[in-house]
């Protein structure tokens, strides 16, 4: 994930705490908390075990947000695990995380688009209609 993606500060991290709205499993909890920009921290406690699982499992979660960044809204996300996710598997983890955005209604809406077909099709009408005025 890149670096402008990262929240990093303790204050915003306390901002997304106390403003926050938290969704939770098994293994996660997501806190979303209102923002013109796109951040994303993670929070592993030394529960969750030594410092090279906690990198581990920050390191997959990581991995399980990137492929979401285009499809979330705005907002200050804080994904803070629980010390069962030292044990989970990176599918699990990738499972939760698209829970919990769901659940937390962060996805985009997408607009809803006609079939292929349809579209292919009206091109092909508005085609034929340009080249047959231009015979007249």
């Amino acid at each position: 994930m890149e670096k402008r993606y990262r929240l990093q500060k303790d204050r915003a991290f306390q901002y997304v705490y106390k403003k926050g709205h938290a969704s939770a499993c098994r293994d996660l909890v997501l806190l979303l908390a209102p923002s013109r920009q796109l951040k994303v921290g993670f929070s592993v406690s030394k529960k969750v075990g030594n410092a090279v699982t906690r990198n581990r499992v920050k390191r997959r979660l990581r991995e399980c947000f990137r492929p979401h960044l285009g499809d979330v809204k705005t907002g200050l996300y804080v994904i803070v695990a629980r010390s069962s996710a030292a044990k989970a598997t990176f599918q699990d983890m990738q499972r939760d995380v698209q829970y919990l955005l769901r659940k937390q209604k962060a996805f985009l809406e997408k607009p809803e688009r006609a079939p292929a077909g349809d579209q292919a099709a009206k091109q092909a009408e508005a085609g034929s209609r340009k080249e047959g005025s231009r015979a007249r």
